[in-house]
């Protein structure tokens, strides 16, 4: 590789998206890949209660701050340091701590909604998104939000049919035209990340 590459992983919510990027990033020395979540750059909304926040859409492109991950994306190409943001789902507010980062030769970068903005797609030497049926992926969503975010069940129901899925159809489904590679099945697709990490390698 001639300088950093950064790969931008996609896909619904419980797609599979970060399994493969850090199978991916697995494959290849700690010094050699960083991984970046675009959950850690959603936007703080202050003086409103958490009651309120709540209630906000979370699956909209407008609720990420993609100019700071932007910034930072950029930085890091140019061989900087960042201090990435950290983000609680129980507050629904970004933490006061940040996450030092230095730059390395690849940078995998994955979220629902990166492919959306071109400004983020234009700094991506690859393009990856990664498909999986919709009752998988629900699956997926309600277990990781009872388990480790606290949500209740008919919470995730309802926030699943109300704001996801019409978010999926609208802008996250519509972005894999974009995509470089696209992988069915998920992270543990072996083919898929035996080409990726041979791609980097060559």
């Amino acid at each position: 590789m001639s300088g950093p590459i950064l790969i931008g992983v996609a896909g619904g919510s419980g797609s599979g998206k970060t399994t493969l990027a850090e199978r991916i990033r697995q494959h290849l020395l700690p010094s050699v890949a960083i991984l970046l979540e675009e959950d850690s750059y959603y936007r703080n909304f202050p003086n409103t209660t958490l009651e309120e926040r709540r209630t906000f859409n979370y699956d909209h492109p407008e609720a990420f701050d993609h100019d700071l991950l932007h910034t930072h994306l950029q930085a890091l190409l140019r061989g900087e340091a960042i201090e990435k943001p950290t983000y609680s789902f129980i507050s629904y507010e970004r933490l006061p701590d940040t996450v030092h980062l230095e730059p390395t030769p690849v940078i995998l970068l994955e979220g629902i909604l990166i492919l959306v903005d071109r400004r983020l797609r234009d700094l991506m030497g690859i393009k990856v998104f990664v498909d999986n049926d919709p009752d998988v992926r629900f699956i997926r969503r309600l277990r990781r939000d009872v388990t480790e975010r606290g949500r209740t069940m008919d919470s995730v129901v309802n926030q699943y049919l109300e704001v996801v899925r019409p978010m999926h159809l609208q802008f996250v489904e519509p972005s894999k035209r974009y995509a470089d590679i696209i992988v069915p099945g998920g992270g543990h697709n072996e083919v898929a990340v035996d080409l990726i990490v041979s791609r980097l390698r060559g």
